[in-house]
C-alpha cells in the first residue's frame, strides 16, 4: 500500500510541474541521465579510439585529460561548470545543461578506458585479417574490430550508466528539480514523513537502475543469438 504522503504528492514526485511545461522529479532524472549518458558514451568512444589509433602526442594528451577528469569529484566539476561557463561564454547557461556536461565529462573519462580495453581485447588476428582483405586501419576498426569490441564493452557501459544515474542526484545542488530535489521539497513541506519520502527516492532509483540492467541483459542475449 502506498503511504498517503506519497500518494498525495505522486504526480509531483514523478514528473514535477509538467502541466506548466516544467519537467521535474523522476522524469527529469531519467531525461537528464539519458542525455548525459549519450554524450558520455560518444565522448568515451572517441577517447578510447584516440588512445588506440592516435599518434604519441594525441595519446599522451588524452591520457592526461582522462587522468584529470577521473581525479575530479563530480560535485566539484558541477560547480566549476555552473559558475565558470557563464563567465567564459558571457551567457546564462541553465543548471540542467551544466549538470549534463559535468556528468558527461566525468563518465566519458571512465568509458574511454572501457572502450580502450574492449578494443584491445579483440585478437590481433582480426586486425591482420582486415588488413589482408585490403581494408585500411580505420576501415578494419569500423567493420571488424568495433562490432566485436562493443559486445565486450557493454557490461562496463551499463555499470557506468548506472553510476551516472545515481550521480544525477547531485543536480539538486544547483537547483535542478530532479527526483531528489522535489522529494526534499516534499519532505521539507510535510516534515513528519522522512522515512516514507526517502524510501520512495530509493525505490525510484532502484526502478531506473533495474531498467538499465534489464536492457543490458536483453542486448547481451540478443547479440549471443545473433552470433
Amino acid at each position: 500500500m502506498i503511504p498517503a504522503v506519497i500518494h498525495d504528492n505522486l504526480d509531483y514526485l514523478l514528473w514535477g510541474n509538467l502541466a506548466n511545461g516544467e519537467a521535474g522529479g523522476l522524469l527529469l532524472t531519467a531525461l537528464l541521465s539519458l542525455a548525459a549518458a549519450l554524450l558520455a558514451s560518444a565522448l568515451g568512444l572517441a577517447l578510447g579510439i584516440a588512445q588506440l589509433m592516435g599518434g604519441a602526442a594525441l595519446r599522451r594528451a588524452v591520457m592526461a585529460v582522462t587522468a584529470m577528469l577521473r581525479a575530479i569529484p563530480v560535485l566539484m566539476l558541477i560547480f566549476w561548470c555552473y559558475f565558470l561557463l557563464p563567465l567564459l561564454f558571457g551567457i546564462d547557461i541553465p543548471g540542467l545543461i551544466t549538470v549534463i556536461l559535468a556528468l558527461a565529462l566525468i563518465h566519458a573519462a571512465y568509458l574511454g578506458q572501457a572502450v580502450l580495453a574492449g578494443l584491445n581485447a579483440v585478437g590481433r588476428g582480426q586486425w591482420q585479417a582486415g588488413l589482408a582483405l585490403g581494408f585500411s586501419r580505420w576501415q578494419t576498426l569500423r567493420w571488424l574490430i568495433l562490432p566485436q569490441a562493443l559486445r565486450i564493452m557493454l557490461p562496463s557501459f551499463v555499470n557506468q550508466w548506472v553510476s551516472l544515474l545515481k550521480d544525477s542526484s547531485l543536480a539538486y545542488i544547483v537547483g535542478v528539480a530532479e527526483f531528489t530535489f522535489v522529494a526534499t521539497q516534499v519532505n521539507n513541506r510535510e516534515q513528519v514523513y522522512p522515512l516514507e519520502i526517502f524510501s520512495a527516492i530509493a525505490v525510484g532509483y532502484l526502478a531506473l537502475c533495474a531498467l538499465l540492467q534489464l536492457g543490458g541483459h536483453m542486448a547481451q542475449r540478443r547479440w549471443r543469438r545473433a552470433a
